[in-house]
């Protein structure tokens, strides 16, 4: 039986829509730990499996590019099947691939089962967010949508920390195997815990539009285009520094394996765990005064963190790199509260698994090519100014949406002037 709307607003005042975000939480957590695990030990995986840096970069551009070509799919699934049921099921398909990862003993098999784990992690974030935008309304949805992105920090900590220090004393087949075992047995919690939700509306006849309709009709909006393009870009410098920071500071700075895998995580990842909860809260207020809120505060993370973004790759010691990564992760943080929740407020509701899943696509297609990008970059220019470089992308990131929040708001005052 369809959902009422009295229905809709009992689930959005109740104290489970907390449970549900502390549940998601988990499953964020394992989703990013999972595919920054790998990260961490490429200096072993170099040794071990007899791989170039290239080779490196390409492991690690064959998630992003099938996390991104499913994404659409698994939005538009989303929309149309329990999103309880997708990220039960993603998280069971993901969790054994990574398991099986450690019987990888060549560059072929490591590049299928990275690419096999992007299919099933691209399944999880449009499922999520559309189950949360079920429980939370505009009043709560950047809050909500924030303390579940804390969990992707959380993940990459422990993702890139302990897959090192397991790595380092036990072998890094080791790490994978503990990684799918834990997820696997996340998966059983799940199915007993999570609600299994009704859906919002009776689906329409549009909402069985097929796939490629939808995502037509998501890309035929000029702002949803632009928040996209945001997100492509700002993507493509987090993957950089996901990706080549660990290395960069075992070769550069000599640390351990264990101690680079937590440096190159641990510090931006805290911060942004601050910085999201952050923006998170002056989102939903500045939202709720201002049109273009949401977007004017993702611009304030992108400009703020052009400085510490330029620190990273240039400072000369540990401390003052430090300094940097705290200071983007902070900023980064201040973005990231809003991606999803920004792009919400421009899209329908029957359109928001499909829209989440092609801005996930199309971001993490952007960002796939980072890894082989830099890879490339470095042996010319240096691992550290190729960091720093991407300082300029987040300047002008920030320009976009602010000239995006300026059109939102001529729109706003047209439109209140014929009401007039």
């Amino acid at each position: 039986m369809p959902q009422t709307s009295a229905d809709l607003k009992t689930e959005q005042g109740s104290p489970y829509r907390w449970w549900l975000i502390a549940m998601l939480w988990f499953v964020c957590f394992c989703n990013y730990a999972d595919r920054q695990a790998i990260f961490s030990i490429f200096p072993l995986l170099r040794t071990d499996l007899h791989l170039t840096d290239l080779q490196l970069g390409v492991v690690g551009s064959s998630f992003m590019w099938m996390y991104a070509l499913a994404g659409p799919l698994a939005g538009w699934l989303s929309d149309r099947v329990s999103p309880r049921n997708v990220i039960l099921g993603a998280l069971a398909f993901w969790s054994v691939v990574t398991g099986a990862t450690a019987l990888c003993h060549s560059f072929g098999s490591m590049v299928l089962f990275r690419t096999l784990g992007g299919l099933g992690e691209a399944f999880y974030f449009p499922a999520a967010m559309a189950l949360i935008g079920m429980y939370h309304s505009a009043s709560t949805r950047s809050r909500a949508m924030a303390l579940h992105q804390s969990g992707v920090y959380a993940g990459t900590i422990g993702g890139g920390a302990l897959s090192a220090l397991i790595a380092q004393d036990h072998g890094w087949r080791s790490s994978f195997f503990l990684f799918g075992a834990a997820g696997v047995v996340l998966m059983v919690i799940l199915a007993v815990a999570l609600r299994r939700p009704q859906q919002k509306n009776a689906p329409s006849h549009e909402s069985q539009a097929d796939f490629f309709s939808g995502v037509r009709n998501v890309l035929a909006s000029g702002r949803v285009l632009t928040l996209i393009g945001v997100f492509i870009g700002a993507n493509f410098v987090a993957v950089v520094f996901l990706t080549w920071l660990p290395t960069y500071l075992y070769t550069k700075f000599h640390l351990s394996l264990a101690n680079a895998g937590f440096s190159a995580t641990a510090y931006l990842q805290m911060a942004s765990v601050t910085g999201v909860l952050l923006g998170g809260m002056l989102a939903d207020r500045f939202a709720a005064k201002l049109t273009g809120g949401r977007q004017l505060i993702q611009a304030a993370g992108l400009f703020l963190g052009v400085p510490f973004l330029f620190l990273t790759g240039w400072s000369l010691s540990m401390a003052g790199l430090i300094v940097g990564m705290i200071g983007f992760g902070f900023f980064k943080g201040m973005y990231d509260a809003n991606i999803f929740a920004s792009l919400y407020d421009v899209i329908p509701v029957e359109r928001r698994g499909v829209a989440a899943g092609t801005m996930n696509s199309l971001g993490w297609l952007g960002g796939g090519f980072a890894p082989i990008l830099i890879a490339k970059a470095a042996g010319r220019y240096g691992l550290g100014v190729c960091m720093s470089a991407t300082s300029l992308i987040y300047l002008c990131l920030g320009v976009v949406l602010l000239l995006l929040v300026r059109g939102m708001r001529k729109q706003a005052a047209t439109a209140a002037d014929q009401t007039a």
